[in-house]
């Protein structure tokens, strides 16, 4: 494992603690995308199902295994526990808009058609836009909190160091894994805005909002 893709897998598990720590510490999840997190769920199961038949290394699997229990959790204070602080007006993007059409994508673009590789595809492509109702909260609501703003740089600098991992990857040992690749890139860009006003406005203690 090189340098880059340990310091993404450190910044995407800093993301989901950090939501966590924000959904817990102030008894509420307003402001949080409980669609955006369905997603992740459901990212996680899809990718990850291969964990009760392969092992790889102890490091992975406690990785898998924290990243589909976190994501749970956090499924679970959202719509059970702090159920009451749920923003479901402002929530609104269809699921059905992104999961629908990532799931035919996955039958007709993958490597191998075998059920695996089609759930594995599916998390991958799913994962790209899976911020988007998250986004599209932020938008209608005008802004969002300075710890969600926190939560969402680190989950867009995993997606980024993990493109470095994957240039690295082709350099030195050869691998190319052109759907990773390109999935990547698309959710990469889809943070590019919020980097750029995180960059000049949160970091400047001023509070971050996006265009409607």
């Amino acid at each position: 494992m090189n340098v880059f893709r340990l310091v993404g897998d450190l910044s995407h598990l800093l993301a989901i603690v950090i939501l966590l720590w924000k959904i817990w510490k102030t008894r509420s999840c307003a402001g949080i995308s409980g669609k955006s997190q369905v997603l992740f769920a459901m990212v996680f199961t899809t990718r990850y199902v291969d964990l009760v038949i392969s092992f790889i290394s102890v490091y992975n699997s406690v990785m898998k295994i924290v990243y589909i229990l976190f994501a749970y959790m956090t499924v679970y204070l959202i719509y059970i526990k702090f159920k009451a602080t749920y923003d479901s007006n402002h929530d609104t993007f269809r699921l059905e808009f992104l999961v629908v059409p990532v799931g035919g994508l996955a039958f007709l673009v993958n490597h191998d058609f075998t059920p695996l590789e089609i759930l594995w595809t599916f998390s991958i492509y799913l994962e790209s836009i899976a911020i988007l109702p998250q986004l599209f909260m932020i938008s209608k609501t005008g802004e969002a909190e300075t710890i969600t703003s926190h939560y969402l740089f680190a989950l867009g600098a995993y997606r980024a160091l993990y493109l470095v991992n994957w240039v690295y990857r082709y350099y030195f040992e050869g691998f190319f894994d052109l759907i990773a690749i390109v999935a990547g890139v698309v959710q990469t860009i889809l943070y590019c805005d919020f980097f750029y006003l995180y960059i000049t406005k949160v970091l400047r203690g001023k509070s971050l909002s996006l265009p409607a």
